[in-house]
């Protein structure tokens, strides 16, 4: 069933946001925690919300192995829910009103939600960002009326036969997950890289994840961009294949979080430290080839992802079956857990997804985007979860900029530079300051 997820952004609203960067922010966002963030924890309680996704697997192996209890996290509660708008609407009731403290999460949504840009009546809710769960491991499917394509990074002729079912009255329609969400940012970029107007030449709709398989199969888009098992699944039931992974759009790019509410942080900053040690432990635990096969079990539970185990442990090993006849062993684009520095939230990627967010018309051309991801990535947090962990030096960046960012159709970004990267995409929607 289609979610109807639409942001509530008005010219008011946006023009608030752009100003609210240097303005004191409700729940005290711009207040950091000045205790030690060491010592016995404050609680032993956080309820942690996740979407039936591989990537929330770091939360899944702390709770199945135990190292939420390790660090003194001993009710832990980790929380399926049923959408992303879902997880944004029990973030801003939090805990004490029926909903959750933090989740597993599109890096995106903490900044929409701060800024109010995609809450109800934009009301601001201050986020915070404490870790990567995971790089890369997406894909982009289409259906089986296109397999003589075998669609890939080059969309030409996909272009061609949906402005030719487009002309013939026939609706076509690309899937994502959550408006200015990851998957949202994926599919477009790769449909206006091979000039398909995303805005103009198909529609774009919301489906959940666990229901993408489902509406393809019923007809109710052409194309989707989600995480796994769903493109596996796709494949899997003959229903269609997959294009691309997001990994070849842009190797080892950013995905999800792990998201928290501030005022839980500011009120519990040795319990946060004791989460983000046992995430951290979760995904040195996920990334360890020998534990691929017990993960894919673990998160084939009902009680998680609850799909067949079969969908899930071909790609959370590496291996990628196209459904096209390319088949990929140990893919270099597969999901990173801990390699290559995958759980540390570099404010440079933060700073792509506010880009593309304004490139898109989900937040304003004059977004403070500097000025808000001081407020939200708090990387300095997972700076000391490491130290305390005894991670190794080699596993830290010394910058909270990875530098330069390549994508697949030639278009590069520079942390320093947004605004030139922004003016080089020729396809783009932005909205009046």
């Amino acid at each position: 069933m289609q979610e109807q997820d639409t942001l509530r952004l008005t010219r008011r609203t946006l023009t608030q946001a752009a100003a609210l960067g240097s303005a004191a922010l409700i729940g005290g966002l711009s207040t950091r925690p000045a205790r030690a963030s060491t010592g016995k924890p404050e609680t032993t309680k956080a309820k942690l919300g996740f979407i039936a996704l591989t990537d929330a697997a770091p939360l899944f192996v702390a709770d199945e192995k135990g190292f939420f209890k390790k660090h003194g996290m001993t009710e832990v509660e980790v929380l399926k829910q049923s959408s992303w708008g879902t997880t944004r609407d029990n973030l801003v009731l939090g805990s004490g009103a029926g909903g959750i403290d933090g989740a597993h999460i599109l890096t995106p949504m903490p900044y929409l939600i701060s800024s109010g840009a995609t809450t109800a009546n934009n009301v601001q809710v201050p986020m915070f960002i404490l870790a990567r769960l995971n790089l890369a491991g997406q894909c982009i499917s289409v259906g089986k009326e296109y397999a003589d394509l075998k669609v890939g990074t080059d969309t030409s002729s996909f272009k061609r036969a949906l402005l030719a079912k487009a002309a013939k009255g026939t609706p076509v329609k690309a899937a994502m997950t959550f408006p200015g969400g990851t998957h949202d940012m994926w599919i477009r970029y790769w449909l206006a890289a091979g000039g398909i107007d995303p805005n103009k030449d198909i529609s774009t709709i919301v489906v959940p994840p666990p229901q993408m398989v489902a509406n393809m199969k019923v007809g109710t888009m052409d194309t989707f961009c989600v995480c796994e098992p769903w493109n596996r699944q796709l494949i899997n039931q003959g229903i269609g294949y997959t294009a691309v992974t997001t990994g070849e759009l842009w190797h080892n790019h950013p995905e999800k979080a792990l998201g928290m509410r501030a005022d839980w942080v500011n009120a519990n900053p040795n319990a946060t430290q004791a989460l983000l040690r046992a995430v951290m432990e979760a995904q040195m635990w996920c990334e360890n080839p020998a534990n691929r096969d017990e993960m894919a079990k673990i998160c084939a539970q009902r009680k998680w992802i609850g799909a067949p185990y079969e969908d899930i442990v071909d790609r959370m090993k590496g291996d990628f079956d196209y459904g096209t006849g390319r088949v990929v062993k140990n893919s270099p684009q597969q999901m990173r857990y801990w390699k290559d520095q995958a759980s540390y939230p570099f404010q440079s990627h933060d700073l792509w997804f506010i880009t593309e967010n304004i490139r898109w018309g989900y937040l304003p051309p004059n977004f403070d985007s500097a000025g808000w991801i001081k407020k939200v990535n708090r990387e300095d947090l997972w700076r000391q979860a490491a130290k305390d962990l005894g991670v190794p030096a080699a596993d830290v960046p010394t910058s909270t900029s990875r530098g330069v960012e390549r994508f697949f159709d030639g278009k590069v970004f520079d942390p320093a530079k947004p605004q030139a990267y922004l003016d080089s995409l020729a396809i783009k929607n932005l909205r009046a300051a």
